[in-house]
């Protein structure tokens, strides 16, 4: 069957007979209309019509996001393991505390430059690089800002290099890290902590980013700003604070 011959019907039968979650069919199905959206943009389909905008994807409500997230007790349980005299170390410390501390996506984190991480205004800032080319720019927290600081003062790093880089015998390979470095690295320091690594990831550092400004009295808007989402619904997912009451009052249960 040739791309001009794909109709509605063959992409809703597609989805029919497909196996997966909610979540990821409704993802594919997005992929699919960008596809089509090329296509018929590059006048690649002739007919000019994308048949996939009539299909109807699954309805999936969700109000809680399901990335798992970390106490404030769990987070110093992790930062504790890491240690700060090793060049790992401290790169190791300096990339969780930005996760922790901006809200950003570990995608934006392995590809920021030394340059991206400037001063402004007797400030640092951290200038991010999100999905979707989404950029923007990030004030510093003290914690992350020392963290950086202490991770910069040994590498040298100068601008054009990648901020994080690979390590080998003890020395900066240049090369930056990938998604899947960071993930292993923070599983190894989960396990080290006594937490199940299993639940923990990189995206758990942007649950507990933003789960504990908005328990410190954070606004919704300016979470959503940091965290550079579109809308403020998508920064509601991440909050993770009635999780906290729900388990306080389930233990209300009690037969005596």
């Amino acid at each position: 069957m040739s791309v001009e011959e794909i109709k509605a019907p063959h992409i809703a039968l597609y989805f029919e007979n497909s196996k997966g979650s909610v979540a990821s069919k409704k993802m594919h199905l997005a992929a699919i209309r960008s596809l089509f959206n090329f296509l018929v943009s590059n006048e690649t389909l002739k007919s000019g019509i994308n048949p996939s905008l009539s299909v109807r994807g699954p309805s999936l409500s969700r109000t809680v996001g399901k990335t798992p997230y970390l106490s404030g007790e769990e987070v110093l349980q992790l930062l504790s393991v890491i240690g700060e005299e090793t060049l790992k170390q401290k790169r190791d410390r300096a990339i969780i505390c930005t996760m922790l501390y901006t809200f950003a996506r570990v995608g934006a984190v392995v590809k920021l430059k030394r340059e991206d991480y400037f001063p402004m205004n007797k400030r640092y800032f951290l200038r991010l690089n999100e999905k979707r080319g989404k950029e923007h720019m990030v004030p510093v927290h003290h914690i992350a800002e020392e963290a950086l600081d202490a991770y910069l003062v040994e590498t040298g790093i100068k601008g054009g290099d990648y901020l994080f880089q690979g390590i080998q015998a003890k020395q900066l390979t240049g090369r930056g890290l990938s998604r899947v470095n960071v993930f292993d690295m923070i599983k190894v320091y989960a396990e080290k902590a006594g937490l199940r690594p299993e639940f923990v990831c990189c995206h758990s550092m942007r649950a507990t980013g933003i789960t504990t400004f908005l328990k410190n009295g954070g606004s919704l808007e300016d979470a959503r700003q940091i965290a550079n989402h579109a809308d403020s619904r998508t920064t509601r997912l991440y909050d993770r604070r009635h999780q906290e009451v729900t388990v306080s009052e389930i233990e209300r249960i009690r037969f005596e």
